[in-house]
């Protein structure tokens, strides 16, 4: 998949977000993307108080979960990835970012529906299918939250054959040597 890549910093709405991601419903919070650079991203998302998720996390004080801030970073990186790396564009067949591991996040200040969340993302390439990526959450400028993720790229196809079989589907990370450091490739394979 090789797009051109407009002159950077290039803004992604929602509609062109969603364009770029299978999310859907109220796992999708994107609002809107800025891609300052090839890996670096500066990311809105947003959580009314109708999103089923919110609605029950906490039904008399709700909250934006932090697994959805875990989320809502993953699903702008991988947009920014696809939509301004030309190494993610260039690999083989049609891909899908997902979340292998979270390495490490701290949570700060509770965020409240109809908040923005402004995520200043940065991406470092680990390995062939593998980056990291390291996020500070922000509501009206203040830090809410720290984040570090490891995201693969699948191979779509094989995702979808693998999710519309009976048979779950794991995504394993190996490490080895990159440049230096570690790389992690992600293999989908059955169990």
């Amino acid at each position: 998949m090789t797009n051109p890549i407009p002159e950077f910093p290039f803004t992604l709405d929602r509609q062109a977000i969603e364009q770029l991601l299978p999310h859907r419903g109220p796992i999708f919070a994107c609002k809107q993307l800025t891609a300052r650079g090839p890996r670096v991203y500066t990311g809105i998302a947003h959580w009314p108080l109708d999103n089923a998720v919110v609605q029950g996390h906490f039904p008399d004080y709700p909250l934006v979960p932090g697994v959805m801030l875990i989320e809502a970073v993953t699903q702008l990186a991988g947009a920014g990835l696809l939509s301004a790396d030309t190494y993610v564009q260039s690999l083989p067949g049609e891909r899908i970012g997902v979340l292998a591991s979270v390495r490490r996040c701290a949570f700060k200040r509770a965020v409240l529906p109809e908040q923005d969340v402004t995520f200043e993302i940065t991406c470092r390439q680990i390995g062939a299918d593998a980056v990291q990526v390291t996020a500070l959450a922000l509501v009206d400028g203040v830090e809410v939250a720290q984040l570090e993720t490891l995201m693969v790229y699948a191979d779509k196809a094989q995702f979808s054959a693998a999710l519309g079989s009976a048979t779950p589907i794991a995504v394993s990370v190996h490490p080895g040597p990159f440049n230096g450091i570690q790389s992690a490739k992600a293999e989908l394979r059955h169990v």
